[in-house]
C-alpha cells in the first residue's frame, strides 16, 4: 500500500511539472531574425551617413584616440580597436589592411600587400599606420558626433562619424549578410568632388566607377549601380609584335595570379593557344604572353577576353543602412544624400563656431569693462561673496544692453578669476585688436551661413585642390563589342565523319577527317534523304546514315549558299534551288526537298562565298526529250530560304549520276560592305560607324600618329587603336597620301605626297624621320584637299592662310623628305577635305595651277 501511495504522489508531481513546462516549438521563433538583423546592421552593410561598417568605424575611432602624428604599429591599433569591437583580432586586422590599401584614410608604412598581385600584407606587428591628413580633415569632429556607449559600457564610441565627403562611393564596399548583400564599386575622387559641386549648383549628375587596378570598363548596363545592373571590365592588352602580347592593367576583382591561372586553364582546355605566359609585374602590372606560329594576335586577344579573366562581369548592388533598415539605392542618390549631409555638417560647424566667437567676444567685452572701468577695485571693500558678485553685476549694468544675451552668475565668477598680473598688464589697444579679429571672423562665419551653398561648393573645391593631385581616373570608359566565342575559340579538336553509318565526332580517328574545330562549335549535317540538321559537337554522335556534307555551322553566315537539285516524287519533276541557312533549332531535322517519300536528292554543293557553278544534266535514254544533254548555270537562280520549292530543271527523268559539275562558279554576292566603329575600334558588316567601302579582295589603309602606315585585310577580328589612328579607309593604289609632319631633325614642318609602294599586309612602314620629336600633324588621300595654317605671329597682317595641298608638294617616294610647309613659325595645321574624294581632276588649266602655286609659295615665304 505504501508503495502504491508513493507512486501516485510521484505521478501527480510529474503531471504538475509537465503542465508548467514551456513548449520547445516557441523557443527559437525570433532567434534567426535577431541573428539576421545583427549581421546586416553590425557586420556586413555600411551606414549611409559615413559609408562605414561598424568595424571600420571603430578602427578609425581607435586611431583618432591614438593619434599623435606618428605611426602606430597595426598590432597596437588592433588592440585599441578591440575595446570597441567585440570580435576577433583577425577580422580587425583584415579590415585595417583593406582600408590602408585604398590609400585614402590611412597612411601606411611597411608591406601592406598588393591588390594587383593578391600578395598578403606582413603581420600586424611589422606594419605601421596613421591617419591621413584627408581623414583628419573630413572624418572627425567631436562636436558634431553622436556618441553611444561601447559594447561593455566602459567607453564612448561614435554612432556614425561626421564624414563631410562621399566616402562610401570613393572607397566602395562589399558585404554578404543574411538574405541580402551589398556591392558598390569605388568611384574617382576628383569626379566625386566635381559631381558634388554640380549637385549644389542644381545640375543633374551621373557618376561611373573608377577601379584602382585600371583597365577598361563598359558601363552601358551600369544603371546607376542599382540592383540588377552589370559592369564589364577588361584588361588592357597590347600587341607588341606578331608573337607577343602584354597585359598592362587587370580587371577589378582579379589579381595577376588569377588572370594567369585562368589563361593557363583556358589553354589547357584548348579554348585558346599560347606558347608561354610570364609574369613581369613589378612597379607596374605586366603579363607577357608569347604566341605560337601562325597565330593572329587580334584573334588571341578576343579569345583572352572570351575565355579567361581578362574580362569579368561585375554585378553592383547598392545597399545601405538608413534608420536601422537596409535600403537599395542608386549611387547618384547616395551621392546626393552625402552632399546634402556635408552641407548640414558644415552648417553645424559654422553655427558652433559662431557660438564660440560670440562667447569670446562677450567675455572679451566683459573683461575690458571690468578692467577699464576699475570694477575690480569696487569689490575690494566687499565682505561677502554675494556682495562681490552684486557689485560686479551692478558695475556692468550700463553696458548690458549691448550684449547678445543676459549676464549669468558664471560670467561674473569668471571675471573674479582674472589674475592681478593680467589686470596690471592689460593693453587696451591689443584687446581692441583681438576683438576686431574675432568680430571679422564672426562676420565671415555669418556670411558663410547666409551663403551656405557657395560655402559648401568652396569646401569641395578646396578638397579637390588639396587632395585631388594624383587621383585622376585610372579606368578607361569604353563600349565593348560582343565577342563571338565560336569565332575566336582555338581549333582544339578534329572533326571526323563516318558517312555510311551516320556518325560524326572527335573520337572517330579511324574514319574520314573533315576539319579542325573547337569543342564549342555547332556542326551542320546534310543527308542523302534531303534532311539537314545542326548539332553540338561531341566525341561520337549518330546523326543519320548517308551523310553527304558535314561542316562547322556559322550562325547568320549570309555568305554561305547551298546549291541543290532534287526529284519531287509527287510531281515527277526535278527542281533546283539556292538557299541559305542562317539560324536553326539545334538537333531538329529539316527536310529540304518536297514530294514525299519517293523524292530524292540528286545534286548538292556548299559554297562559302555564294559561288554558282555550271552543271551538265543528262536525261535517261528512253525519255521523249529531244535534247537529252544540256547545261545549267546556277547563277540563274535567286538565293532564297531553305523551305523554297525551287525552279523546274526538267520534267523528264534524269539518268543515274546525271548531274555533273563542269565548271566552278564565281560569287554572285558581290563584295562585303565593311564599316569601322570608332567607339570600339573594330570592323563590322552591320552598318555601325563609318563605311570604309565594299570589299572583295581589297585592303584597308591605316595611317598612324607616329608617322607610319599599314595595310591590313578586312577580317572582322582585326583591332585598331582609335587613339593612334589619323586615317583609316579602303586602300586605293592609285590615290597618293598627302602628309604634313614636324621634322625633329630640321625643326620645321614639311608636306609630302607619296604613293603606297609596299604590298606587305600587317606591317608598318615609317614615312617620316626617326627623330624623337618628329610627329605627324595631318594626313589625307583627298587630292583636292586644302590646308589651313595658323601662324604664331601675324604675317603681312594675316594670322592664317588656306592653301591647296597638291600645289605644295609633288608625288614622290614614301621615303622622301618632302617640301618645307612654311618659312614662318606655324601654330596649327588643319586639312580641309573637298566635298568628294572621287574627283581626280581640277577644272583649272595647267597655267592657272602654276600661277596659283607660285602665289601660295610666295605667301608661305618659300621664295
Amino acid at each position: 500500500m505504501n508503495d502504491e501511495n508513493n507512486m501516485n504522489q510521484e505521478g501527480q508531481e510529474l503531471n504538475g511539472n509537465i503542465s508548467e513546462a514551456t513548449m520547445v516549438s516557441g523557443m527559437y521563433e525570433s532567434w534567426f531574425l535577431d541573428y539576421a538583423s545583427y549581421v546586416i546592421l553590425e557586420r556586413a552593410v555600411p551606414a549611409i551617413q559615413d559609408g562605414l561598417k561598424p568595424v571600420q568605424r571603430r578602427i578609425l575611432h581607435a586611431m583618432k584616440e591614438l593619434d599623435d602624428g606618428r605611426f602606430n604599429k597595426v598590432a597596437n591599433v588592433i588592440g585599441a580597436t578591440m575595446q570597441f569591437h567585440p570580435h576577433g583580432d583577425a577580422s580587425i586586422g583584415d579590415a585595417i589592411v583593406s582600408i590602408g590599401q585604398k590609400e585614402l584614410l590611412i597612411e601606411t608604412q611597411g608591406n601592406w600587400g598588393d591588390i594587383r598581385t593578391g600578395d598578403r600584407s606582413a603581420a600586424p606587428r611589422y606594419i605601421e599606420a596613421r591617419l591621413s591628413k584627408f581623414a583628419l580633415d573630413v572624418v572627425y569632429n567631436a562636436q558634431t558626433t553622436e556618441w553611444q556607449l561601447s559594447y561593455d559600457g566602459r567607453k564612448k564610441e561614435p554612432v556614425t562619424l561626421p564624414v563631410k565627403f562621399p566616402l562610401l562611393l570613393a572607397q566602395g564596399v562589399e558585404g554578404i549578410a543574411v538574405g541580402l548583400s551589398t556591392k558598390m564599386m569605388p568611384h574617382n575622387f576628383v569626379e566625386l568632388c566635381k559631381a558634388s559641386v554640380d549637385i549644389l549648383k542644381g545640375k543633374k549628375v551621373s557618376i561611373l566607377p573608377d577601379f584602382p587596378t585600371g583597365g577598361m570598363a563598359d558601363f552601358t548596363n551600369y544603371n546607376e549601380g542599382k540592383k540588377g545592373s552589370k559592369v564589364r571590365v577588361r584588361a588592357k592588352i597590347e600587341a607588341v609584335d606578331k608573337k607577343t602580347l602584354l597585359i598592362k592593367d587587370i580587371p577589378f576583382s582579379t589579381t595577376t595570379t588569377s588572370v594567369i591561372d585562368s589563361i593557363l586553364k583556358a589553354n589547357d582546355k584548348g579554348k585558346l593557344k599560347v606558347k608561354k605566359v610570364i609574369d613581369n609585374t613589378a612597379k607596374d602590372v605586366e603579363i607577357e604572353i608569347q604566341l605560337g606560329p601562325n597565330q593572329s594576335p587580334d584573334v588571341v586577344i578576343d579569345a583572352l577576353y572570351a575565355f579567361s579573366d581578362c574580362e569579368v562581369s561585375i554585378s553592383p548592388n547598392a545597399c545601405v543602412i538608413i534608420d536601422d533598415r537596409p535600403h537599395f539605392m542608386s549611387v547618384n542618390d547616395i551621392l546626393r544624400f552625402s552632399t546634402e549631409q556635408t552641407v548640414g555638417l558644415l552648417k553645424q560647424e559654422l553655427e558652433i563656431r559662431k557660438g564660440e566667437l560670440m562667447e569670446k567676444i562677450l567675455f572679451s567685452s566683459l573683461e575690458k569693462i571690468f578692467i577699464e572701468h576699475r570694477i575690480y577695485r569696487d569689490i575690494e571693500e566687499c565682505e561677502t561673496w554675494e556682495a562681490v558678485l552684486q557689485t560686479i553685476d551692478k558695475g556692468l549694468d550700463p553696458f548690458k544692453k549691448d550684449f547678445y544675451r543676459d549676464i549669468t552668475e558664471e560670467d561674473l565668477i569668471r571675471l573674479t578669476e582674472i589674475k592681478i598680473k593680467r589686470i596690471s598688464k592689460f593693453d587696451t589697444f591689443k584687446a581692441d585688436e583681438i576683438m576686431r579679429k574675432l568680430t571679422d571672423e564672426l562676420k565671415a562665419v555669418e556670411h558663410n551661413l547666409a551663403n551656405l551653398t557657395e560655402f559648401a561648393i568652396a569646401y569641395f573645391r578646396d578638397l579637390l585642390k588639396k587632395y585631388g593631385k594624383g587621383r585622376e581616373r585610372k579606368t578607361e570608359i569604353k563600349n565593348f563589342e560582343e565577342i563571338n566565342a565560336t569565332v575566336v575559340a582555338a581549333n582544339n579538336a578534329k572533326l571526323y565523319v563516318n558517312r555510311a553509318e551516320g556518325f560524326i565526332g572527335t573520337s572517330l580517328k579511324k574514319d574520314e577527317f573533315v576539319c579542325d574545330c573547337s569543342d564549342i562549335d555547332d556542326i551542320i549535317i546534310f543527308r542523302r534523304d534531303g534532311v539537314c540538321m545542326v548539332t553540338k559537337i561531341a566525341d561520337k554522335a549518330f546523326v543519320g546514315k548517308d551523310i553527304i556534307h558535314v561542316a562547322v555551322f556559322k550562325k547568320n553566315d549570309d555568305r554561305m549558299v547551298y546549291n541543290m537539285a532534287y526529284l519531287d516524287g509527287a510531281k515527277k519533276r526535278t527542281f533546283v534551288k539556292r538557299f541559305q541557312i542562317l539560324a536553326v533549332t539545334r538537333d531538329r531535322e529539316y527536310s529540304l526537298i518536297k514530294g514525299g517519300a519517293k523524292s530524292k536528292l540528286l545534286y548538292f554543293t556548299a559554297n562559302p562565298n555564294g559561288e554558282a557553278e555550271v552543271v551538265r544534266v543528262k536525261l535517261t535514254a528512253g525519255c521523249p526529250a529531244r535534247q537529252k544533254v544540256f547545261e545549267y548555270d546556277f547563277a540563274e537562280l535567286a538565293i532564297k530560304g531553305r523551305d523554297v520549292v525551287g525552279n523546274t530543271l526538267t520534267a523528264y527523268p534524269i539518268s543515274k549520276n546525271g548531274i555533273i559539275k563542269i565548271s566552278d562558279g564565281v560569287s554572285t554576292l558581290g563584295g562585303v560592305d565593311i564599316f569601322f566603329d570608332e567607339n570600339i575600334g573594330r570592323l563590322n558588316s552591320e552598318g555601325r560607324g563609318k563605311k570604309l567601302g565594299n570589299f572583295v579582295d581589297q585592303s584597308i589603309l591605316c595611317v598612324f600618329r607616329d608617322g607610319s602606315y599599314e595595310l591590313t585585310n578586312y577580317e572582322l577580328t582585326n583591332r585598331y587603336a582609335v587613339e593612334d589612328l589619323v586615317l583609316i579607309e579602303q586602300f586605293d593604289a592609285e590615290r597618293p597620301i598627302t602628309a604634313i609632319y614636324y621634322d625633329g631633325n630640321n625643326k620645321a614642318n614639311y608636306v609630302k605626297r607619296f604613293m603606297v609602294e609596299t604590298t606587305t599586309i600587317d606591317k608598318r612602314f615609317k614615312f617620316i624621320t626617326d627623330a624623337r620629336s618628329s610627329k605627324l600633324l595631318a594626313a589625307t588621300t583627298d587630292s583636292l584637299s586644302k590646308v589651313k595654317i595658323t601662324y604664331k605671329k601675324a604675317i603681312d597682317g594675316k594670322t592664317s592662310g588656306t592653301f591647296e595641298l597638291d600645289v605644295l608638294a609633288e608625288t614622290k617616294g614614301w621615303r622622301a623628305l618632302g617640301n618645307k610647309l612654311s618659312a614662318y613659325p606655324v601654330k596649327t595645321v588643319e586639312i580641309i577635305e573637298s566635298e568628294s574624294k572621287t574627283v581626280k581632276a581640277s577644272a583649272s588649266s595647267t597655267g592657272e595651277k602654276a600661277v596659283k602655286a607660285d602665289d601660295d609659295k610666295e605667301q608661305l615665304g618659300l621664295f
